[in-house]
């Protein structure tokens, strides 16, 4: 996909890799409208923004909220005149712990926020985005899609849920003008426990490899502009995707034990 002059709508844009990606889009020659619900955090991404002397909107949006996200589109049509892409990058994770301690609340937000968010945000944009000559669907999945993650089992199920989601969307899309992009990151060093409001496990002193977020951010950026069915993002995602093509039994397995031993 040609990124330039393009109109992308990004949310979880206010810190993270969401603000990579704004910010890697709009240095590419794209437009932007930002969304998170964070104000202070978008205005952080307005203000690097304001180098690049393109056009940035910004929109303090609560993706869980049907009505505001409904909304949307004609508020950013506004703003930008076009709408060429969604990326959906807001997520969050729940506390660690077994299945059976977390409460309905816990799991339900889970799904509210990163499986039917997801979901609503394609509704209102997918009847926009036929309409253009080229568009983009790009929604956040996790390494915990292809391998699930002991004490995170609700959320590598609404992670799964968007994986299963977005491909299907990219089969149903395919002899369309829309693109549709599925996103895989390993451990990524951003701030997703305090935006969740959970605690990070203790690793006891032991180095945990990841990402850098602007190595992530560059990533996906380049997987919209080449049109990639899904982004691996990160070393421990490509071993352990390989890992559990070969064994998921023993990748489940590996990968239980890490988490058991720092919970």
């Amino acid at each position: 996909m040609e990124i330039a002059d393009k109109v992308f709508v990004v949310t979880g844009a206010g810190n993270g890799m969401g603000r990579q990606v704004a910010l890697g889009l709009l240095r590419r020659g794209a437009r932007i409208a930002a969304v998170d619900l964070d104000a202070v955090g978008l205005a952080g991404t307005a203000k690097r923004a304001s180098t690049t002397g393109v056009p940035m909107s910004t929109h303090v949006l609560d993706v869980t909220d049907g009505e505001a996200v409904t909304a949307l589109p004609n508020q950013v049509t506004e703003a930008h005149g076009q709408i060429d892409g969604l990326v959906n990058i807001a997520g969050i994770i729940h506390r660690f712990a077994p299945f059976s301690e977390l409460s309905p609340d816990e799991t339900d937000r889970i799904m509210a926020v990163n499986f039917d968010a997801t979901v609503r945000m394609c509704r209102a944009f997918l009847p926009t985005l036929l309409t253009r000559p080229e568009a983009n669907i790009t929604n956040m999945s996790s390494l915990s899609a292809l391998l699930p993650f002991a004490s995170q089992t609700l959320y590598s199920a609404s992670k799964g849920a968007v994986k299963q989601f977005s491909e299907a969307l990219y089969a149903e899309l395919c002899e369309t003008n829309v693109r549709v992009v599925t996103l895989f990151p390993g451990n990524i060093d951003t701030n997703l426990t305090g935006n969740s409001g959970v605690a990070m496990l203790d690793a006891g002193g032991r180095k945990v490899r990841s990402t850098t977020v602007e190595a992530a951010g560059q990533k996906i950026v380049d997987g919209i502009a080449g049109d990639e069915f899904r982004v691996l993002i990160g070393t421990d995602a490509l071993a352990l995707d390989i890992l559990a093509r070969l064994s998921a039994k023993r990748a489940t397995r590996l990968v239980a034990r890490q988490i058991k031993s720092v919970l």
